[in-house]
């Protein structure tokens, strides 16, 4: 079946990686399209309240449309970046935009939005220190197209770090496996985490540079097959372990410049008692407990075993910290935990939730420092803490993603 053209004048962009148009009366949310711009676009999901549709030719461009450096970029092309086709200047106005029209829709909050440069990627490309590739039946391994479990197959990808770049895992195929996710950390050491289809053992090819191989078992636990699969990661003087499919940035330069940004609006002082929840490794936990000091306390909170193992050891050396296994929602009345001076959040993209946030607010913290990878989530859980007591005092917002509609904010919450 042939699919619908329309000529449309794009409206503002919208979360996700779309602008917003109109027709007949309906919403059109398109890709690959600017604001401002006359485009053709084909539509690709129709719903009775509005269309989805690939802008595949442009009439009127806006000024702030470059050639995309990928090749894979484009309707119906790969789904792994968003604004290829636009500046990095005008990527990061689109997403002052998105964050400031979710705090305002969501929250009732008026903000002016800047988005900053993390630094590592001047040019947006070669930042990404870890890829997950989606798997062929026969091994080639590609990115799932948008909104598709279609795989597109790639020889490279221009935003993996160059290290990462460095195993070629795109010119080899791999029998047998469902994806392949190659890390490179900034200790100089790279991961493999294989994962298999049911019931099938993976071929592992000779790759090009030497890395760990690790198994993925589910529920992210992972197997070491060759090598310890242990990746090492500096931020400024302190190291951090983290067990290969471990979280920890993706941008080489976000883990620093996020942790910089908490700790000046924590504030932590000599004495304090500070929480860190959804700690992954530790990287904040750390910062916290150098600044509150022996004399002060800091208590993690982690939901992933292998986490919590590698936040224990990269704080060994940090005695007034510790860190716990569990969720949020149940784990802070198990350890007793009634207060706290500060309370710094990151959680995952589906945000705090209501549960969480009541509880948040209860421990009548001094300031509560919220770390968000989703605009709209990060809004949501911003009005129910208002409803509880906490304004939104300062912000900060930070493009550790470039390319992609993904951007990363860090904002400051007072007692109203």
């Amino acid at each position: 079946m042939e699919q619908a053209t329309l000529e449309l004048t794009v409206g503002p962009v919208a979360h996700g990686g779309w602008c917003v148009a109109r027709h007949e009366g309906r919403v059109v949310f398109v890709r690959h399209a600017l604001p401002g711009e006359r485009v053709v676009a084909e539509v690709t999901e129709e719903s009775a309240k509005f269309l989805r549709a690939d802008a595949v030719k442009i009439l009127e461009p806006s000024p702030d449309r470059v050639v995309p450096p990928c090749p894979y970029a484009g309707p119906g092309r790969c789904g792994g970046c968003d604004w290829q086709h636009a500046t990095l200047d005008a990527q990061r106005r689109l997403k002052a935009q998105v964050v400031a029209e979710q705090l305002q829709r969501l929250a009732g909050i008026e903000r002016e939005v800047v988005v900053e440069e993390v630094p590592g990627a001047e040019d947006g490309l070669g930042w990404r220190t870890r890829v997950q590739f989606a798997a062929l039946p026969g091994g080639e391994l590609g990115f799932r197209r948008h909104r598709s479990h279609d795989i597109e197959p790639v020889d490279a990808c221009l935003i993996a770090h160059p290290e990462v770049e460095a195993v070629a895992a795109e010119a080899h195929t791999w029998p047998g496996a469902a994806g392949v996710e190659v890390i490179a950390s900034s200790g100089g050491e790279r991961a493999v985490v294989v994962r298999p289809r049911p019931r099938r053992s993976v071929t592992v090819p000779d790759l090009d540079a030497p890395a760990s191989i690790l198994l993925d078992q589910g529920k992210g636990r992972t197997e070491p097959r060759r090598g310890s699969g242990v990746l090492h990661e500096q931020v400024g003087e302190r190291g951090f372990r983290v067990m290969g499919s471990g979280f920890w940035q993706v941008h080489p330069g976000a883990a620093e410049t996020l942790l910089d940004a908490v700790l000046a609006y924590a504030a932590p002082e000599p004495g304090e008692w500070a929480l860190d929840l959804y700690c992954g490794v530790g990287l904040f936990a750390a910062g916290l407990a150098e600044a509150v000091g022996p004399e002060g306390a800091v208590f993690g909170l982690e939901s992933e075993a292998a986490a919590v193992r590698d936040a224990r050891a990269n704080l060994r050396d940090l005695p007034q910290a510790r860190v716990e296994r569990g969720r949020v929602e149940e784990a802070l009345d198990r350890f007793q935990i009634e207060r706290a001076d500060l309370v710094v959040v990151d959680p995952p993209r589906a945000g705090l939730g209501r549960e969480v946030v009541e509880r948040v607010a209860a421990l009548e913290a001094t300031r509560i420092v919220y770390v968000s990878c989703d605009p709209a989530t990060f809004a949501r859980d911003l009005k129910w803490l208002a409803e509880r007591g906490y304004v939104l005092s300062d912000l900060r917002a930070f493009d550790a993603f470039p390319m992609t509609h993904h951007v990363e904010c860090v904002g400051l919450l007072l007692p109203a």
